[in-house]
């Protein structure tokens, strides 16, 4: 697959949810997260997608530079955790999360697969999702981590036409 166009929402250790407002082309404060929570790595969307949860997909990079909202960022995939996520009084809808690592980075040009971390960092992710969803009285479930191959493939069937 080609390199992938993310956007950056929230910026790696922001304690500030962000997204883009498409109505008044800005980005805007979504959310505060609870104290002594912050986004491990940057965090955003992969344009001109729709997920199951009518979002643009959700998409976590991991980079050595610092970003900002809104930058965009050239990425190659790394893998994707499938999960299940419910809001209060609505069914559940699934609502996977993207991994990412720039084309040019340096730092992270060894991370072929999300495997390439080690356990205990993917455990750590997965519960990173787990509490930022719980913080909102939501409930997300991971169920698997995908490899690049399979995250490529399924990042496919979102894009429209």
């Amino acid at each position: 697959m080609e390199s992938i166009l993310v956007v950056i929402e929230t910026p790696r250790s922001d304690t500030g949810k962000y997204v883009f407002n498409e109505k008044e082309n800005c980005n805007q404060l979504k959310k505060i997260l609870p104290l002594g929570m912050h986004f491990p790595y940057d965090f955003g969307m992969v344009k001109n997608t729709r997920a199951s949860d009518g979002d643009p997909i959700d998409a976590m990079v991991f980079t050595e530079c610092r970003t900002y909202p809104g930058v965009q960022l050239n990425c190659r995939t790394i893998g994707a955790l499938l999960a299940w996520q419910t809001s209060p009084g609505k069914k559940s809808v699934r609502n996977d999360r993207f991994f990412f690592v720039p084309v040019d980075s340096i730092v992270f040009e060894h991370i072929k697969n999300i495997s390439d971390f080690s356990p205990a960092h993917n455990r750590q992710l997965a519960a990173f999702f787990v509490n930022y969803n719980k913080a909102e009285r939501k409930t997300f479930k991971p169920t698997r981590y995908i490899n690049a191959a399979q995250a490529e493939k399924l990042l496919r069937s979102h894009w429209p036409g």
